[in-house]
């Protein structure tokens, strides 16, 4: 397991790890770095503003938190190896990683998990079982770091699935000043 002391401190520091294909640890701090503004660029996309007004989720917090970093290791390829998740599963239980989660029927359908620091939180990963589950489950998360005050939604690299929600890149010199200005906020996710 990563000391959780070790691994917070790499966060203020804007680096994360994944566990590489031989099961040993990297460390990764990429330029450019990609995040999704938490102001008026956060973009939801037409399809998704219909699922949204019918949504038939139930959406959670914190309730089944290993069982998201689970589903999301749950791919045919994945960086969450099961030191991984011993690590991260410690840090929701300090209080620092969390999962929001869509339920319909009882069932987990989607989710998403990630790391929560003075006024940044760490997008890790995602996964759905249901259309739009992980995106409604999104949302949702813009939605509470915006309420409690959050200033950086930092998701690590650029895909094309977030590009759609704003998700835009900066340099890591621009990352860095954000991520800063960020640590100096005491915002609570819970």
């Amino acid at each position: 397991m990563i000391a959780p002391e070790f691994l917070l401190e790499a966060y203020r520091r804007g680096i994360f790890p994944m566990a590489m294909d031989d099961g040993e640890i990297g460390w990764f701090s990429p330029d450019p770095r990609a995040i999704i503004p938490l102001d008026d660029h956060f973009h939801i996309p037409h399809g998704l503003r219909r699922a949204l007004k019918r949504n038939r989720f139930e959406l959670r917090f914190d309730t089944v938190f290993g069982e998201v970093m689970h589903a999301c290791a749950d791919r045919g390829e994945t960086w969450i190896s099961g030191e991984i998740i011993e690590t991260y599963c410690e840090l929701h239980r300090l209080g620092f990683a969390h999962s929001v989660e869509a339920w319909l029927d009882g069932e987990l359908v989607g989710g998403l998990y990630g790391v929560s620091l003075g006024g940044a939180f760490f997008g890790e990963s995602m996964f759905h079982r249901h259309t739009d589950a992980s995106k409604i489950a999104l949302v949702a998360l813009v939605e509470r770091l915006r309420e409690r005050g959050y200033k950086l939604l930092d998701t690590q690299w650029l895909t094309p699935h977030l590009q759609t929600f704003g998700a835009c890149e900066i340099s890591r010199a621009a990352y860095l000043r954000r991520l800063a200005a960020a640590m100096q906020r005491a915002c609570a996710f819970r």
